[in-house]
């Protein structure tokens, strides 16, 4: 349904995306990862049609958007980080106006209207203008315009910003109904977010694609990696400085002070034989080890290390997966 060829944007002498390529197949939800400045926003505002790629090619549905940019762009929806709305605009005038500039058939505008409200949950603040929204509900009524047109595919960036629990967790249901009828690329910063709902990750990172894959093909590949979770009472700051210099530590991946004489270290070994390092280092300064466990890699501590340099050699394609047609 999406196939990213050889995508690559530069400004200059500064390049943003640096040669991508992957797919999202029809009924999929490809989650799309990445650090702030990594090239998502990028990427998704050349598959939308919004920036001209530098070099290489976006299918649609097996159209090039370089060949038929009007027909293509009738394909997606698009709701982007900050929702383009007219403030001045009741709710149901911006979505007739979105009907008309999509070139919905005049025939089909208000039902399609009433479609976007009902899904949203919005019905009710149809002649609410829209400057006098919340956060959470001008943010549904981006959505609501995404959907307009019917779209085979849906690219949302950040479709849950501004919204409380209980509607982040409607928004998430909603993705999962809309994957009956849309392909959908779905950016998020909330990991736990991409987990739930998302068949396969792509993670990239300055521009390139570091991993993508299944979440649990994408963890599975990290099993071999040594976490450890290592309590330890004392005083914090001498205690992070003997992990530190430990010999065999990888990565100190997150330091949480329980209190003033107590802290949780998440580190990364290159051995198990470090662990005894470790608590031996601690005793012989006067900490006492309150607990240490191995732990598996979580899908954050997985995007931390894809991000910080680790090499994933089993890239996913349309050829090998679920989702092939």
């Amino acid at each position: 349904m999406i196939e990213i060829k050889n995508l690559t944007k530069q400004y200059g002498q500064i390049t943003a995306v640096n040669n991508i390529s992957f797919t999202a197949n029809k009924n999929e939800i490809l989650g799309f990862l990445g650090p702030n400045g990594a090239g998502k926003s990028t990427t998704m505002n050349m598959i939308v049609g919004y920036l001209p790629p530098t070099s290489g090619e976006i299918l649609i549905d097996g159209m090039n958007m370089n060949d038929n940019p009007r027909e293509v762009k009738k394909k997606i929806g698009y709701l982007p980080e900050l929702p383009p709305l007219y403030l001045d605009m009741k709710v149901i005038e911006y979505l007739r106006f979105v009907a008309g500039i999509k070139e919905v058939p005049k025939a089909e505008r208000e039902h399609q209207v009433a479609r976007a409200l009902s899904r949203l949950k919005i019905t009710d603040m149809k002649n609410r203008v829209i400057k006098n929204l919340s956060k959470g509900y001008r943010q549904r009524v981006g959505f609501a315009q995404a959907l307009i047109g019917d779209p085979q595919v849906l690219i949302l960036d950040e479709p849950t910003v501004g919204l409380d629990p209980n509607q982040t967790m409607e928004v998430r249901n909603l993705i999962n109904m809309l994957r009956k009828d849309h392909t959908i690329i779905f950016s998020s910063h909330i990991l736990q977010e991409v987990a739930a709902v998302c068949d396969r990750i792509v993670i990239i990172d300055k521009g390139e694609i570091k991993a993508f894959d299944t979440k649990d093909k994408l963890v599975g590949a990290s099993e071999d990696d040594i976490v450890y979770i290592i309590r330890v009472k004392g005083v914090c700051a001498d205690a992070e400085k003997i992990i530190r210099e430990t010999e065999g530590i990888k990565n100190v991946m997150e330091i949480n002070f329980l209190d003033e004489k107590t802290a949780e270290f998440k580190v990364e070994l290159e051995s198990e034989e470090i662990s005894e390092a470790i608590v031996s280092a601690m005793i012989q300064n006067g900490f006492s080890i309150a607990e240490i466990k191995r732990i598996s890699m979580s899908l954050e501590d997985v995007f931390a290390s894809f991000t910080r340099g680790k090499s994933y050699s089993g890239l996913a394609s349309s050829d090998n997966n679920e989702f092939s047609e």
